[in-house]
């Protein structure tokens, strides 16, 4: 009888590995579901003016270009104010600065209740953006000083499947208020919307502040045994990534790969917010008039995303693979996008189309940011991340406009709908010729 010898090394790597793996999923079960409620706060405040258009729109005599403007100039306002706010998490600490966003965001988001005319909207918007700015960029920053590269896309794919929870929420849930307590107490059933949902936010910015810890040293809920594992794996990684790193301003607008990423996030953005903001405005169009049944459809295309989302992005940490896992999922989107244009009024090749684009854009959003964050040293990601997030704003401030504009010259979408495509493939193709391999350096958990 055979019997296997296990050599004291191989033993002690599988203890070291079974360990560190225990000490990141207590680091997980403590931050990523707190975070995934304030992300899934912000997010809905963002998408559901997608919803209250559907009676908003006639209360303010907006046009569809109109709408398009006020949707997108949310990112104007996030624009000019991320980077700062960035660099702002920098100095002063994680914990105060998605404090200080959310409390604001909030009351920003319950105040388009009183908006009266297309002027208003638009103010309201802007601000709104210019409140939350740096919040998803400052919480993938902040990933950076708990998780080394290697673990960050798995648990942003977590992370960003808010976006599709939400999804799923946001129909439902705005079409339930708007329904349910339209002309209550002398509102409109948007305004109560739009209070309802945005009041939360303040309310877990308090929490916020008390339960979020700034770095794993001051983190009284580790032993300080699994703070030193913690401290080694992350130096680690961070001298994997310093070979590359770019610490000033100037470094980083010369640095090819970031200004690559700021084309490629406008075309990830363009698409993921064409879906967010014109879906309920798609069905309609193909015949879902009633908003309870809009927010109900909206469900079957968010579910596919959410699913897709993870699987692709645990398929790509499995590989240490990046570059071509987004663009084949840029390529879904784009012909998620391309199908859509030949469903001619039928409802179930829409959805059909629909599930496709929303898969694909929803399996690239984790996957690129991962790029950025294995492409930058630690001391130049705060830089980096904050100005390939603000110029990809641009894709947001565009798409929704252009979709508005090109409706209402030609009296359907499926012009604007190309563009998208051909962005989507654009962005696809600039992250398998323009990103090195060897840009993205990753650590393989072993």
């Amino acid at each position: 009888m055979e019997t296997k010898l296990i050599s004291p090394g191989t033993a002690n790597v599988s203890q070291e590995k079974a360990r560190s793996d225990a000490i990141y999923r207590k680091v997980t079960w403590r931050l990523i579901p707190f975070l995934f409620m304030c992300y899934l706060l912000s997010f809905l405040d963002r998408i559901n003016i997608g919803y209250a258009q559907l009676q908003m729109r006639q209360d303010l005599d907006l046009s569809d270009a109109a709408y398009g403007l006020g949707a997108g100039i949310f990112f104007v306002g996030y624009l000019f104010f991320e980077v700062p706010s960035n660099l702002l998490l920098e100095r002063i600490g994680a914990r105060k600065t998605i404090s200080r966003i959310m409390f604001l965001w909030g009351f920003a988001s319950a105040a388009m209740a009183f908006v009266q005319t297309p002027a208003h909207f638009y103010v309201v918007r802007f601000l709104l953006g210019a409140f939350e700015a740096g919040f998803f960029p400052g919480v993938v920053l902040y990933l950076t000083y708990w998780y080394p590269s290697a673990r960050r896309a798995a648990v942003i794919a977590i992370l960003l499947t808010t976006l599709i929870v939400a999804g799923l929420i946001a129909g439902p849930l705005s079409a339930a208020i708007m329904t349910g307590f339209h002309n209550s107490n002398g509102f409109r059933g948007w305004q109560w919307m739009f209070l309802l949902e945005g009041l939360p936010s303040p309310l877990l910015a308090v929490v916020a502040f008390f339960y979020l810890t700034d770095k794993p040293s001051e983190a009284r809920w580790l032993t300080d045994d699994e703070k030193r594992l913690l401290a080694i794996e992350l130096e680690n990684d961070k001298k994997l990534r310093d070979g590359t790193g770019h610490t000033g301003w100037r470094e980083i607008l010369r640095n090819r790969n970031v200004i690559v990423l700021c084309v490629i996030y406008f075309c990830v953005l363009a698409g993921g917010y064409t879906l967010a903001f014109w879906l309920p405005l798609i069905l309609r169009g193909f015949g879902v008039n009633d908003i309870m049944h809009i927010g109900l459809y909206a469900l079957i295309p968010n579910s596919c995303g959410a699913v897709a989302m993870v699987w692709w992005g645990r398929r790509s940490d499995r590989k240490l693979e990046r570059r071509w896992h987004f663009a084949l999922g840029a390529l879904v989107a784009a012909s998620g996008f391309l199908s859509l244009t030949f469903a001619k009024g039928s409802l179930p090749f829409a959805l059909a189309a629909l599930c496709i684009a929303y898969a694909g854009m929803s399996a690239i959003s984790p996957l690129f940011w991962s790029v950025p964050t294995g492409i930058l040293s630690r001391t130049s990601a705060a830089v980096g991340i904050a100005l390939i997030s603000s110029l990809g704003q641009f894709g947001a401030v565009f798409a929704p406009w252009m979709i508005g504009l090109v409706k209402v010259r030609t009296g359907e979408i499926k012009f604007g709908l190309y563009l998208i495509a051909a962005l989507l493939i654009l962005g696809g193709l600039l992250m398998i010729i323009a990103i090195p391999a060897k840009a993205i350096r990753e650590q393989r958990v072993s």
